[in-house]
Order: C-alpha cells, then sequence, then structure tokens
C-alpha cells in the first residue's frame, strides 16, 4: 500500500516537475504557437474549401501558409524601414509641435488663464513626445531584433501547417485530456467555437476593414504620417466601443487648424463610411454566432494588450470568453445570461 502510494506520489511530482520545465521550455516561443493556431482557425474555411478541390492535406496547408508569407513577410520587409522613417518624423515634428495655441483659440474662457495653458501645453507636449519616442523605439527594435522576429514566424507558420493538417485530431486530443462529461464537451466546444468565431471576425476582421478604409483617406487626402495613421486607425477599429471617430475627428480637427479644410471634410467622410460599414458587414459575419459583451471585450483587450502586447488585443477576449463559458456550463441556476449573448433567431 505503502509503496503504491509512494509511486503515485513520485509520479505525480515527476509529471509536474516535466510541466513546469516543459512551461519555461517554451515561454520565449508561446505567443508565437497561439498565433499560428489564431491564424489556422481563421483560415480553416479557406483550408476546407482546398481540401475539397485538391484533396490533400499537405498541399492545402502547404498553400496558405505560402499566402500568408507573401502577405505578411514582404509587407513587413517593404513597409519596416517606411514606419521607421515617418516615427522618426513624428518624433521631430512632436517636438515643434504648439497645442496651446489653438486650444486657446477654440476655448478662449477656459485657457484665459497663462498659468493653467503653460500646465496643459507642458502635459499634453510631454505625453506627445513619450508616446512618439516610444513608438519609435518600439519600431527600431524591429530591426535590431529580426533575427529573433524571423524564428518566431518560423514558428508560427510552423504551427499553422500542422494545425490545419491536424486540426481534427488536436481537436480529439484535447477532448480526452478534458475531466467533462461529452455532453458538456460538445456544449463547450460549440460554444468555444462560436466566441472564438465572433472575436477574431466580429472585432478584429471588421476592425481591420475599418481601418483599411479610414487609413485610404488618410492617404488619398494627404495627411501626414498617413502609414502610421493607417496603422492607429486599425487598432481603433479593433476596439469594441471606440471606433474610427476617436481618430479621424481629431485628425480633422489638427487638418482644420492648419488650414486645409477640403482634406478634413475628406477624412470625416472616410470616417463616416468606416464607421457605416460595422453595421452592414457585421450582419453577414456574426449576426448567427454568440456574442461577447462589447465591454468585457472592451476590458479584456486593455488588459491583454498590457500583458501581452499586440496580440493580447485577440487574446484577451478569447482568455476571458473560455472562463465565462465554462462558469455558464456549470452554473446550476437558471438566469439570464449577461455576458454571453445568444442570437435568439439561432
Amino acid at each position: 500500500m505503502e509503496d503504491n502510494y509512494f509511486k503515485k506520489s513520485l509520479a505525480i511530482i515527476i509529471l509536474v516537475l516535466l510541466m513546469v520545465l516543459s512551461f519555461f521550455l517554451l515561454k520565449p516561443l508561446l505567443l508565437s504557437i497561439v498565433t499560428g493556431f489564431i491564424l489556422a482557425f481563421i483560415f480553416s474555411p479557406v483550408y476546407n474549401w482546398l481540401y475539397k478541390i485538391i484533396k490533400s492535406k499537405n498541399i492545402s496547408s502547404f498553400i496558405i501558409c505560402i499566402f500568408l508569407i507573401a502577405i505578411i513577410i514582404i509587407p513587413l520587409w517593404l513597409f519596416t524601414p517606411m514606419l521607421i522613417n515617418e516615427s522618426i518624423k513624428l518624433y521631430r515634428a512632436s517636438q515643434q509641435l504648439d497645442i496651446v495655441t489653438p486650444l486657446k483659440a477654440i476655448f478662449p474662457s477656459l485657457f484665459s488663464s497663462q498659468e493653467f495653458s503653460q500646465q496643459v501645453g507642458s502635459i499634453t507636449y510631454s505625453f506627445i513626445t513619450k508616446a512618439a519616442n516610444s513608438l519609435m523605439n518600439y519600431l527600431s527594435g524591429i530591426v535590431l531584433n529580426f533575427p529573433t522576429i524571423m524564428m518566431e514566424i518560423l514558428v508560427i507558420f510552423f504551427t499553422l501547417f500542422y494545425a490545419l493538417r491536424d486540426k481534427d485530431k488536436i481537436v480529439n486530443y484535447i477532448s480526452t485530456l478534458l475531466p467533462f462529461s461529452k455532453e458538456v464537451e460538445k456544449k463547450m466546444f460549440d460554444s468555444a467555437k462560436d466566441i472564438t468565431f465572433s472575436v477574431l471576425y466580429g472585432y478584429v476582421v471588421i476592425g481591420i476593414v475599418q481601418g483599411l478604409i479610414q487609413g485610404a483617406g488618410f492617404f488619398i487626402f494627404g495627411v501626414p504620417n498617413a502609414f502610421i495613421l493607417f496603422i492607429i486607425a486599425i487598432l481603433f477599429g479593433i476596439f469594441p466601443i471606440v471606433g474610427p471617430a476617436f481618430l479621424g475627428i481629431p485628425v480633422a480637427i489638427f487638418l482644420i487648424l492648419s488650414g486645409n479644410p477640403l482634406a478634413a471634410w475628406g477624412v470625416l467622410l472616410c470616417t463616416l463610411i468606416a464607421s457605416m460599414s460595422d453595421h452592414f458587414i457585421r450582419p453577414f459575419i456574426v449576426s448567427r454566432r454568440t456574442n461577447l459583451h462589447p465591454a468585457i471585450v472592451l476590458i479584456a483587450m486593455i488588459g491583454g494588450f498590457l500583458l501581452l502586447g499586440i496580440l493580447g488585443f485577440i487574446l484577451g477576449p478569447l482568455i476571458i470568453a473560455y472562463l465565462i463559458i465554462i462558469i455558464e456550463v456549470y452554473k446550476t441556476k437558471s438566469a439570464p445570461t449577461f455576458f454571453v449573448k445568444e442570437n435568439p433567431n439561432r
């Protein structure tokens, strides 16, 4: 009896030690691995379509990987120097920026006090300078860490290839590890699939579309530092509640103050089109899917960004969503669902 207890205890200790060592071993690559699985989920419909035509899992996965390499690596190679150059220009412009004079013209009574104007100008100048400096350092770090980034990208596509090819086997293997009944497992997988679909397509993909529309306006109407603003527009589009207006309106005000009202009206028009596109695109993508409450998505995106960086915009909502799924599956009382909203027509 004691011998069996000792063997079980030793087996558990060895298992825990191996899990801890494996975690630290994979920790530098965890975000790359997760990114590969996220891309596999996004492009799973394309893979299914290709597989029906080609009848080869390896070739179908390989085609998708080559396609993504073309649309990710090539732009990264071409546009990184441009982004660095624009970030340097933005930093230099922030050194000469006068934010107080336009504010005095708009709000003369509020900025009548010279001391108050100096404080606002000092705080605003410090914030803008630090933000521009951080952006410039971050983009410069991409060049300095380019070999490491390339290895991470290699892991992403390696994971993507096998996640697409062996997705059914991976799902079956995960289901064998879960300590739940078949009914609970099915409910969890269905809910997880729907919410993952809603987060990735309902916020990320639609946000990218909105950023593309608004970014096109920045380029068409000659807005300074249009490329950096285009990237920011995508991030603002992804954020729920925030949206394109939070960037478009300040840019339009800046253009008006700079004596370019035509460009300002053009940017506002593109911002309006980008905002309206959400109402036309979303019903076709996620209308029949389970949706996560926008407030939860917003908080999770901010928390995910602070913890994990850019990828946290996606992982944050997913982590919270899966926690809510487990809570919803196991709650015993019949109560209306607040955080997860299911479509009544489904």
